[in-house]
């Protein structure tokens, strides 16, 4: 595996890309400033982005004129679409482990905020929660997370 520099310029996103990535992009934006490119975009032969949009808009949002690619040539056509769904597909199983979690971001001296994560000195607005989750009651006007185990009190 190669993992050659190319302009930003040559880069072409897939036209029909499915990710909604557009929130995302300020948070990568901030790993890449804060810790450098450490994870390469996947391009075609013919620089269209197989995965890595969201890096991609990243580095343009950052003024990059070069980003770390590897280019997929050794893959067929039908093999970089299921490779870009799949690349995409896997991350969204992988879940927390909120205790080993919390152990982790006590130990950081970073505003992981910037990244994407929920200080928790605040408690969150449960309000979406309710409405889009089931959830078990511990107490009247208590709610209990069925993700983290937390339970909020419900006015």
């Amino acid at each position: 595996m190669n993992i050659v520099e190319l302009s930003i310029h040559d880069l072409v996103p897939y036209e029909n890309n499915p990710r909604n990535n557009i929130e995302a992009v300020e948070y990568v934006a901030n790993s890449i400033e804060k810790f450098g490119f450490k994870v390469p975009i996947v391009v075609d032969a013919n620089n269209v982005i197989v995965a890595g949009h969201t890096r991609y808009m990243a580095s343009k949002k950052l003024g990059l004129e070069t980003v770390p690619c590897i280019v997929a040539d050794d893959l067929t056509e039908e093999q970089i679409k299921a490779f870009r769904l799949a690349d995409n597909k896997v991350g969204e199983i992988a879940t927390w482990d909120l205790n080993k979690l919390q152990l982790e971001l006590d130990f950081l001296d970073f505003n992981m905020e910037e990244f994407g994560f929920i200080s928790t000195m605040e408690e969150p607005d449960i309000t979406d929660f309710l409405e889009d989750h089931e959830s078990k009651t511990k107490e009247p006007n208590t709610v209990v997370c069925p993700e983290c185990g937390h339970a909020f009190t419900v006015k």
